[in-house]
């Protein structure tokens, strides 16, 4: 898929995966709508990048409309749409005094990051399916689902968030094979351990920053620390790219695998 001159949506591009990916696809001369709930750095990160801002909450039908509509109506064909909107949980599924995992908890990460993911693909989905093909095969988008290690090895209170992302890799198939007939590919990323900003916050609370993240990176194979985001940006650019990549689940985690806990 040639990326110069077309649009994209990528939703929590204010920081993080979403951000180094709305960075790399506009180096490669892509116009990025910004969709994340965050106004303050979504807007900053739009106007570095010469994008556009949607504040978009991925739940909510008609705010994803809204911001598939920017993407579409930037006056470049909407050719990538990549999913990265997403939160995390803790919470066992009986704890320690007994006490069941929270109903309310588990449908908010489903909502978020399963649901959301579904919501902008079928969104975006339609509205590539107006577009013109863009090649002699008839390809008119690529779409890219932000998956994890945890949807496939979760570890110990990670129920809910591992019940979520398993279910965006098992979208990932079905939906490459519905929407092939449109000329859209589909395909799903699991990272492991990432340096974005969830993991800095954390490490900067306390005295042992250092030990805090080689602890992370230690069941890291190789190379022996945790992933960078552009490296993230730079792996969705790849599968974009690379039109013969379709219905895959790509796991991009050093070769890391998960202890129980």
């Amino acid at each position: 898929m040639e990326l110069n001159g077309t649009s994209a949506i990528v939703t929590g591009a204010a920081s993080g995966l979403g951000e180094a990916t709305a960075r790399e696809l506009a180096r490669a001369g892509v116009h990025v709508v910004i969709a994340d709930l965050n106004e303050d750095q979504g807007k900053e990160v739009a106007a570095d990048i010469g994008g556009h801002f949607a504040r978009t909450d991925v739940t909510d039908e008609e705010s994803v409309r809204g911001a598939v509509t920017a993407a579409a109506t930037a006056g470049r064909p909407l050719r990538v749409a990549v999913s990265c909107a997403g939160i995390g949980w803790a919470e066992r599924t009986v704890n320690r005094e007994g006490a069941p995992h929270g109903l309310a908890s588990f449908q908010k990460v489903i909502a978020v990051n399963l649901t959301g993911t579904f919501n902008l693909m079928r969104m975006a989905a339609a509205a590539m399916a107006e577009t013109a093909p863009a090649d002699a095969d008839g390809q008119r988008g690529v779409i890219i689902n932000t998956s994890s290690v945890a949807g496939i090895e979760g570890q110990t209170g990670q129920l809910a968030y591992s019940a979520s992302k398993g279910g965006i890799i098992g979208m990932t198939v079905p939906a490459a094979r519905d929407l092939s007939v449109i000329g859209v590919r589909v395909n799903t990323i699991c990272p492991g351990v990432i340096h974005t900003p969830i993991y800095k916050s954390i490490a900067s609370t306390g005295r042992d920053a250092d030990e805090f993240l080689a602890r992370l990176a230690a069941p890291v194979v190789f190379p022996k620390r945790l992933g960078r985001p552009d490296e993230f940006g730079h792996l969705v650019r790849m599968l974009v790219e690379n039109d013969y990549m379709n219905a895959e689940v790509v796991r991009f985690d050093g070769g890391i695998r998960f202890q129980p806990k």
